[in-house]
C-alpha cells in the first residue's frame, strides 16, 4: 500500500518579506485587497514591491 504525504499539488508562493516604497522598508505582513487582489502596505496601503523588482542606481 502506497502512503500518501501531506503536500499541497499547489504550493503557496509566499515571498519573504516585500518593499514599500512609500515608508521605505521591508513588509513582513502585508495586506491582500479583497476586490483586486493588490498586496499592499499595511501602514499606509501603498502597492509593494518585490525586492527583485527594485531598481538601484
Amino acid at each position: 500500500m502506497a502512503e500518501q504525504t501531506a503536500t499541497s499539488s499547489t504550493p503557496e508562493q509566499k515571498p519573504d518579506s516585500l518593499w514599500c516604497p512609500t515608508c521605505a522598508k521591508a513588509v513582513n505582513d502585508p495586506l491582500v485587497c479583497g476586490d483586486c487582489a493588490t498586496v499592499i502596505c499595511r501602514e499606509c496601503g501603498t502597492p509593494l514591491e518585490s525586492p527583485d523588482e527594485l531598481a538601484f542606481g
